[in-house]
């Protein structure tokens, strides 16, 4: 890969390395196919998700120079919303949720035991890239705080111990 512009990167910063053959055509067919939607970054950012599993750094200038936009507003965009990714998860992703309802029944202190009984800390991803574990707001089981979400497995009610087992499970 060869490096890209770099222009106005703090000074001390790896430059980002160019998309290059074909990974750059599968990303230049994404944003193709949505050039004509009204709105088409969070469109063009889901599918590159769903095509790498994040939004590859080398990625974001690509976009923003398609779209008219900076590297700044695409990074804002990525960097806001929590679905999108710029490192790759584990296998597995567990949520927990950390909306006001769900801190209502206990969400903090079930939060603090469980990133103590996993050995992670919000966004990590075990050694071994099985689990990542993720702070998300509201997964919509507010009358069952408080929640979390395995993979596709909504889980309410949740305790450590339930969700140290289903975290197991997939270890």
């Amino acid at each position: 890969m060869q490096p890209t512009s770099n222009i106005n990167r703090p000074p001390n910063t790896p430059p980002i390395a160019a998309l290059t053959g074909e990974p750059l055509e599968r990303l230049q067919a994404i944003i193709t196919r949505h050039l004509g939607d009204e709105g088409p970054l969070l469109p063009i950012l889901h599918d590159v998700q769903a095509e790498w599993g994040m939004i590859p750094e080398a990625a974001q200038p690509v976009i923003a120079e398609a779209l008219g936009m900076s590297r700044a507003e695409i990074h804002g965009v990525v960097s806001f919303y929590h679905d999108f990714r710029q490192e790759p998860a584990g296998r597995h992703v567990l949520r927990l949720c950390r909306a006001e309802a769900c801190q209502s029944m206990g969400a903090d202190a079930l939060a603090e035991q469980v990133r103590r009984a996993l050995g992670l800390d919000w966004h990590e991803t075990t050694p071994d890239g099985r689990l990542t574990l993720e702070p998300v707001f509201c997964l919509g089981l507010c009358a069952c705080g408080p929640s979390a979400q395995l993979d596709d497995r909504l889980v309410g009610r949740a305790t450590t111990e339930k969700l140290v087992a289903l975290a197991g499970g997939v270890r």
